[in-house]
């Protein structure tokens, strides 16, 4: 227990930089690998470590879903997000929140901004997704008109300030561009769960880039099992529906009734998918299978 409170204290105030002006930092931890275990092993009484060591009775509660051992282990960070990202962050409700008031306190004089070459479309798939980078030199554009709406709105703010306006409502104003900071207490349970979410690659680049820093560099150190765990039965999981098995079912006794191996081809795919895509031009549960057998190997790429 020792070496993992000097392992607390290393990373205590740490902060690690996210986004232009962005970060997030370690305040404290209560718990490690052993305070999942522990707690594990009061619920399935003391012969479980006859017959499990550490590693594997935490692969086997991150396999099976289990979530109470891993709620006794709890983390509290300091963040600085722009509001864009927190208005996503705060929807996680599982967590003790407090964050900076701009009724109490000036604005934090920060604000993210984004490279020229960091713009993204719109995707022509995901109504709430991005599509690929846009040309430079519209990016150039893009960058030059964000800094001159910043410093303007930056300046619309300190003068309503001078001028005596109380801070509560000068502030209406301000950009979501706009930083905030926040103290965030939540359990590893419900951390895991903000992880998978805001880590995956559907998620917006932003705060993907907040979560991965946070899982890389604070809980990974603090509860490598469990990180690794997390790693091979969340992350890097595939999850299959009842449909996505019925249809591998049939695609395999298509390949064996035609004669042909893996990976089959799109037509085979079409030709076994569910009745209910059928009819259906779109349909992001037939995208979202498809990608799955191709990652399998069963479905060549498209």
């Amino acid at each position: 227990m020792s070496s993992n409170r000097e392992l607390i204290e290393q990373l205590r105030w740490e902060k690690f930089p996210v986004l232009n002006d962005g970060f997030v930092c370690l305040v404290d931890c209560m718990g490690d690998d052993g305070s999942v275990v522990q707690a594990a092993r009061v619920s399935y009484g003391a012969g479980t470590k006859k017959v499990s060591d550490d590693r594997t009775l935490i692969r086997y509660l991150m396999r099976h879903r289990h979530s109470t051992p891993f709620e006794m282990a709890e983390l509290k960070l300091l963040v600085r997000v722009p509001m864009d990202c927190w208005r996503q962050w705060i929807r996680h409700r599982t967590a003790n929140v407090n964050e900076y008031s701009t009724r109490y306190s000036v604005a934090i004089d920060s604000m993210q901004t984004t490279p020229p070459g960091e713009w993204r479309s719109q995707s022509a798939l995901n109504r709430q997704g991005s599509g690929e980078t846009l040309p430079g030199d519209v990016g150039e554009e893009l960058t030059q008109n964000e800094l001159e709406f910043q410093a303007a709105a930056e300046k619309l703010y300190n003068d309503r300030l001078e001028a005596g306006v109380a801070r509560e409502q000068a502030r209406k104003d301000l950009p979501l561009c706009t930083y905030t900071e926040a103290y965030w207490k939540i359990d590893l349970h419900n951390l895991l769960h903000f992880l998978s979410l805001r880590m995956d690659s559907h998620a917006q680049a932003e705060i993907r880039h907040y979560a991965t820093t946070i899982g890389e560099k604070i809980v990974q150190p603090l509860f490598p099992i469990v990180w690794e765990a997390f790693q091979d039965y969340r992350q890097g999981a595939l999850f299959l529906s009842r449909l996505d098995h019925e249809l591998i079912a049939r695609l395999t006794s298509h390949g064996a009734e035609t004669g042909t191996a893996p990976p089959y081809d799109e037509e085979a795919f079409l030709s076994v998918q569910d009745p209910s895509w059928r009819d259906l031009k779109r349909s992001r549960e037939r995208d979202e299978c498809r990608d799955k057998l191709t990652r399998l190997g069963l479905l060549r790429p498209a």
